[in-house]
């Protein structure tokens, strides 16, 4: 067999391997590259890859890091199928749109500026339509279902508790008279989160491909996080200011609204306006509410006992959807929290809020999830004192703010043992999905625990393996 690696490859974003199995070829993944956007546009917008020659794709889950090149994929001529869970597809059909939709938004608004300062005009990389037509490819499969993409190939779904519906691609095939199994971890979750089941173990793989985002690193304890939001909320309600949370749509979100629920009810945190000014997190958070089947006992319970069976809303939480709604936030002066996308302060509605907000030393700014290299959540967290926002300069005056306890990913521990507690251990194993030093320290202690060939590929390496 042969792999690929033609994204997430020294890098934390643009999810995307490519197999050849007796000569058929199957794509993990078609993830959007996110970092400096000149390097983001030119991968973006075209394929390393002929798309046609593709068979079959496989989704281990529906970020835009592992899905949202998939209408470009389609659109270059792509005419077969797209397996995922059914949570997977449910999500991917609203996030996929809302990818193209943003893109068409920011197109419009950036081609405004341009025009009016003699610069070229931009394209986005798909549109809504391209959207519209990738989803007609999707396939939906339930965890523990064995199928065939391509002929010989058998491909089963395990839960990776990273987000609703994600999965560790388990493939068993035939070559040369031999059976092996390749065992792509997808992105792995993290034990004892609320919402989500914990991560399902394998017993066995002959090849491993793992993602290593947190090599390295290690989580604050989960029963710390809900105290640490607590403080912060608290915090800028005395300071009269706003709290801005860049968030991710899909999980975070959702494990956000549980826990300040929590808080309100637990009357840790004052009586404050709470918006989730995302129309995608909304329709997310309803999709979430359709998958019973992927929680957690935890939130079950919650579920059984609140008197009105909603896990994400009470009084003062209002999920925004117009443009209007949204400005209208901006305008107001009302000390509140908002939660909005994009995660890494890439594209959305977050952009707008952070240019009203960032200067003011009132104002609180917390990350809760990965920023990757050279995003604008990156640089603030990183200490940038003047960032551009579409464009222009804008000073930071803001509290920056960070809590490690909501990262969806498992951290060094949990990605050691995912392979430490494989009865028979791969004899190959590749790390993606991590920049340099994560990638490097997961190497080292994979090694220990006896893993013999452990690599760590570049962009476009090409892996034969006899």
């Amino acid at each position: 067999m042969q792999i690929q690696f033609w994204g997430a490859a020294k890098t934390v974003t643009g999810s995307m391997h490519l197999l050849t199995i007796n000569g058929q070829r199957l794509l993990l993944d078609c993830g959007l590259f996110q970092g400096k956007r000149d390097i983001a546009i030119e991968r973006n917008s075209q394929l390393p890859f002929d798309a046609k020659s593709i068979d079959a794709c496989v989704l281990s889950h529906a970020h835009m890091d592992h899905a949202g090149t998939l209408p470009m994929l389609t659109k270059s001529g792509f005419d077969g199928s797209i397996y995922c869970t059914s949570a997977s597809r449910d999500l991917a059909s609203v996030m996929l749109r809302d990818s193209a939709h943003i893109q068409e938004s920011d197109a419009r608004y950036l081609n405004k500026r341009n025009a009016e300062r003699g610069k070229p005009l931009i394209k986005p990389i798909y549109t809504e339509a391209d959207a519209v037509k990738c989803l007609q490819h999707f396939v939906a499969l339930e965890y523990h279902r064995a199928f065939e993409p391509i002929p010989g190939v058998q491909v089963t779904f395990r839960d990776a508790g990273h987000i609703l519906g994600s999965a560790e691609v388990i493939i068993d095939f035939e070559e040369n008279k031999q059976k092996r199994r390749l065992v792509f971890t997808g992105d792995l979750g993290r034990k004892h989160l609320p919402i989500l089941r914990d991560p399902e173990s394998v017993d066995r793989a002959d090849i491993l491909i793992t993602e290593g985002t947190y090599g390295g690193r290690f989580h604050d304890p989960i029963e710390d996080t809900r105290s640490q939001l607590a403080q912060l909320i608290v915090d800028t309600y005395e300071r009269q200011g706003v709290l801005i949370i860049p968030s991710f749509a899909v999980g975070r979100t959702q494990e956000i609204v549980y826990d300040m629920q929590l808080l309100v009810a637990e009357k840790r945190i004052p009586d404050i306006p709470v918006y989730v000014d995302s129309p995608l997190a909304t329709n997310v958070t309803e999709i979430f509410r359709l998958h019973p089947e992927c929680y957690d006992e935890e939130i079950l319970g919650y579920i059984n006992t609140d008197p009105d069976g909603n896990a994400f809303g009470w009084p003062r939480l209002r999920y925004v959807r117009t443009a209007d709604e949204s400005k209208a936030l901006n305008d107001s002066k009302q000390t509140c929290v908002i939660i909005a996308a994009s995660g890494m302060c890439e594209a959305g509605r977050v952009l707008h809020h952070l240019k009203h907000h960032i200067g003011d030393p009132r104002a609180t700014i917390l990350f809760v999830g990965y920023q990757a290299e050279h995003t604008l959540g990156r640089k603030i967290l990183d200490g940038d004192q003047i960032v551009k926002i579409f464009g222009d300069e804008y000073d930071v005056r803001a509290q920056i703010k960070r809590i490690g306890g909501y990262s969806g990913h498992g951290d060094h521990n949990d990605l050691v043992g995912f392979a430490h507690n494989m009865a028979r251990k791969p004899t190959r194993t590749f790390i993606v999905h991590a920049e340099g030093d994560a990638a490097e320290k997961l190497q080292a202690s994979l090694q220990k625990i006896g893993l013999q060939d452990v690599v760590i590929p570049d962009r476009g390496d090409t892996i034969v393996i006899e």
